[in-house]
């Protein structure tokens, strides 16, 4: 196909890039990813979703509910494998799409290959990813001449939180249009049973939970010691994977006694509602990741949260937000805990649910998507209504 038919087609191409794959079963992407593509089948455009496929895997692309999954086999380069999937997915998105949307800006120096055809590029700039201390100096200095390059080769970026977006306005003022979309989450019209808790030993709204990629910025040493100081009876349980084998982590299981319950990774949906729904407080510690999935997929169960002190997390939980900036804050924080009334809880897990509701629906986030799709493409909206 074309350019020029594709172009003049009666449905919207959408490709979105970046994630390993749908369905969603490894993070915040993916299901992003997922209920966006999803979403935008259901407004009557074309999707698909590039994802990493195996060798020897049956290859040509599947359908997934209307979604069209393409699978790309990453080349096998080491720690550059990431870096060269993406620039595989824009190679074979470099035609026949209206618009490309990248999930990060890893690869924002190949991002310019679809416009060669027309196509718009989006990028969503994810975060502070050049901050995150898991990175050595060149690999920091990389990503951030990235977020400049996408600046300069995107039609528009996409920033999940306000700050971010007010931190890439303000650092590249003549860089392209931005626009502000958060993540969505799903309020549970269901309660999930305790059978999944009591299979772990875990009791009902006596326990606190934490769910993050073990990664220093996310400040799970810092909630270890905390809920150490604190000395309170509730186990502090941790999903992620914390059985890697890395020095952070094996400080993690050192210092977190007996008293903190490592999980693992955790995909099971109904085991994450189980958690999440009957813990008795949310502790979220992420601190350079804009609006962060777990945190708003807590809030929609209903949770509690107490969060790392940061704009972020403020932007997200609001004025009637709890926070903590060190490890003292945060033992003081499960003290207060401990003395509030039945009252008192139910109302901050009402506040927690509406304000998901009120702002960060996936339905909000699909209609930000399409108005944005009419925005840059008004005359292909006009025809594929018409």
């Amino acid at each position: 196909m074309s350019a020029d038919e594709a172009m003049s087609g009666e449905r919207l191409r959408i490709a979105i890039l970046g994630t390993r794959g749908i369905p969603a079963r490894y993070g915040g992407f993916e299901t992003f990813a997922e209920r966006l593509a999803l979403g935008l089948v259901a407004r009557g455009m074309d999707v698909t979703v590039y994802a990493e496929g195996l060798s020897g895997d049956p290859s040509g692309d599947r359908d997934y509910h209307g979604i069209c999954v393409r699978p790309v086999v990453p080349w096998r380069v080491g720690r550059a494998s990431v870096l060269a999937y993406d620039v595989q997915c824009l190679w074979d998105a470099r035609r026949d799409f209206d618009v490309v949307y990248m999930l990060g800006y890893g690869a924002a120096w190949a991002c310019w290959l679809p416009r060669l055809s027309g196509a718009r590029v989006w990028i969503n700039i994810d975060g502070l990813e050049w901050a995150r201390s898991k990175w050595g100096p060149w690999v920091r200095r990389y990503l951030r001449l990235m977020e400049g390059v996408a600046a300069r080769v995107a039609h528009r970026v996409v920033a999940d939180a306000k700050a971010i977006q007010t931190h890439y306005i303000q650092s590249y003022p003549l860089g392209a249009p931005s626009t502000f979309i958060p993540y969505g989450a799903e309020i549970p019209q269901t309660v999930s049973p305790d059978s999944a808790l009591v299979a772990l030993g875990l009791v009902p709204r006596a326990f606190l939970l934490v769910i993050a990629r073990m990664e220093p910025e996310n400040h799970v040493l810092e909630i270890i010691d905390g809920h150490a100081l604190w000395g309170g009876a509730w186990p502090l349980v941790i999903v992620g994977d914390a059985h890697a084998n890395t020095p952070f982590c094996a400080r993690l299981r050192a210092q977190g006694g007996e008293r903190v319950r490592f999980l693992g990774a955790v995909y099971e949906p109904d085991l994450l509602a189980a958690l999440r729904t009957r813990c008795r407080a949310y502790l979220h510690g992420h601190s350079v990741g804009g609006t962060n999935p777990s945190l708003i997929e807590a809030m929609a169960c209903g949770c509690q949260v107490i969060a790392h002190d940061n704009v972020f997390n403020r932007e997200v939980l609001g004025p009637q937000g709890e926070f903590f900036g060190s490890v003292s804050e945060l033992a003081a924080a499960l003290h207060a805990l401990e003395g509030e009334s039945h009252h008192d809880r139910q109302a901050k897990r009402r506040d927690a649910v509406d304000r998901v509701r009120a702002q960060y629906t996936w339905e909000g986030v699909i209609d930000s998507y399409v108005s944005v799709i009419e925005q840059d493409l008004p005359g292909r909206m006009a025809r594929r209504i018409a």
